[in-house]
């Protein structure tokens, strides 16, 4: 049995190890792998895994020996399902794995925006504090959580971790979800959508990227949120539009956004929301804590396992 990883880098850039799956075959392993490349590097593959490598219908058809396919992700649109589903081959993602982490950099993010920690830090390091008459300033307002309105779109295991922190800080917490989930805590608000945005502080995305989504966060949306408001998308890039946000941001429509993934990855140097005003950008790395990549890790092999024992899970596409 071959796997052969075609990117395995951003899962694993060396503070992981590969070694368990020197017991289930031989192992090739590529920190990245160029589109020309895909195909020499895939044609013996049993068992094939990627992250952000794209396989497509054609490559799939060229590969007669490929048995399994596994993401490093929780998405596989970089993978032709129905392509596989043809030739019966199982395709497994990892579910649930970054539930945590993402849930705590929207509260990175937010706290971020109500206490500016970095800027003044860097204050104090150019000087300001050591010189300063008193024994403290602060260069923006600052605010607290607590009593502020969240609200969350979008509520699957994320969205309501979101609303279980909230709830700990004191929030409100708006939902705005396509069905309503039984058993919710009595904490949560079930609304529309218009409520939502013209009664939150902080507006979070938690949705998946469909037809209906792509794009939802457009001018329209952003001119129903509260001028103070502060957006944060840990979700999909593209569920917001890029231009619209920006210009929102510049015209002081809304107050902030905090943005962990953008439309597209890594970004264009003239994406307008990389100069926009008050908007933090991190490079997609809500997923990114060592405990989530090792719990990613784990579910991985769990994969790997099921598939050699002739019980594949986690399987979307058969």
């Amino acid at each position: 049995m071959k796997i052969v990883i075609l990117d395995a880098f951003a899962q694993n850039p060396g503070d992981l190890s590969w070694d368990f799956l020197n017991k289930y075959g031989e192992t090739e392993i590529y920190d990245r792998t160029k589109p020309e490349l895909i195909y020499e590097r895939s044609k013996d593959a049993d068992i094939l895994v990627t992250n952000k490598t794209p396989l497509t219908a054609g490559m799939i058809d060229s590969l007669p020996r490929l048995k399994f396919v596994c993401t490093l992700a929780t998405g596989y649109n970089v993978v032709d399902a129905e392509k596989l589903k043809e030739r019966s081959i199982p395709l497994s993602n990892i579910p649930a794995y970054s539930t945590h982490a993402v849930a705590q950099l929207v509260f990175s993010f937010m706290l971020e925006h109500c206490t500016h920690v970095s800027l003044h830090s860097e204050s104090v390091r150019r000087g300001d504090w050591s010189k300063n008459p008193d024994f403290t300033y602060h260069l923006t307002p600052l605010y607290e959580l607590d009593g502020k309105t969240i609200g969350i779109i979008g509520f699957g295991r994320i969205g309501k971790d979101v609303a279980k922190k909230a709830h700990a800080f004191g929030m409100r917490t708006l939902v705005y979800a396509p069905r309503i989930h039984p058993g919710a805590e009595d904490y949560i608000e079930y609304t529309d959508l218009d409520t939502l945005l013209k009664s939150s502080d902080f507006v979070t995305l938690h949705c998946p990227l469909t037809a209906e989504t792509t794009g939802l966060v457009n001018k329209e949306f952003l001119s129903k949120m509260k001028k103070n408001a502060f957006l944060i998308n840990t979700s999909r890039g593209p569920v917001v539009n890029s231009k619209d946000l920006a210009d929102a941001l510049n015209d002081s429509v809304i107050a902030g956004a905090g943005l962990d993934v953008m439309t597209k990855e890594p970004p264009e140097e003239n994406d307008p929301l990389l100069t926009a005003k008050n908007c933090i950008i991190t490079p997609h790395i809500a997923w990114a804590a060592l405990e989530t990549r090792q719990r990613l890790m784990n579910i991985f092999e769990e994969n790997i396992k099921a598939f050699c024992d002739g019980q594949p899970i986690n399987v979307v596409n058969l």
